[in-house]
């Protein structure tokens, strides 16, 4: 028997789109790293975009536990002494809530090529209004897969 390898012929690419309201910021990530990967489907080749696009909504209401809202992202500005940080409660506070999921799930992925091609299949919302309503997206309940998971 030879071993299966795909084709882009053979590649189905569903919707999701997945409601982050009270899920844990690492149990979304992973969820939908797995997702964005293909790691779900039978058919998953590692070196061909095989997942499918999700669509993340109300990531501004995602939990983070412990002191993690209190942890910095870090850049340089490229210029000398120019090192900037912003904790995680300022982002989510902020403009822009929606780059700490998109962070989570980007870090999450193995940095090459690939995963740059498959963040582009990610899309991210503050709220829950979203475009794709012609894509029909098939919701997945991601809080009662962290509740099946979990131990008691």
């Amino acid at each position: 028997m030879k071993t299966f390898s795909a084709t882009p012929a053979d590649i189905e690419k569903k919707w999701i789109i997945i409601d982050a309201e009270g899920v844990v910021l690492g149990r979304l990530a992973s969820i939908v790293a797995m997702r964005l990967r293909g790691k779900h489907k039978a058919t998953f080749t590692p070196h061909m975009d095989t997942g499918d696009n999700v669509i993340v909504i109300n990531a501004d209401k995602i939990q983070l536990t412990g002191k993690k809202r209190q942890e910095n992202f870090y850049w340089h500005t490229g210029h000398p002494g120019g090192i900037k940080s912003r904790t995680k409660e300022q982002i989510l506070e902020g403009a822009h809530p929606e780059r700490v999921v998109t962070k989570a799930v980007q870090r999450m992925l193995p940095g090459n090529r690939l995963s740059r091609q498959l963040m582009t299949n990610l899309r991210v919302y503050a709220g829950t209004e979203h475009g794709h309503e012609a894509q029909q997206p098939e919701v997945l309940d991601v809080k009662s897969m962290n509740k099946k998971n979990t131990r008691s």
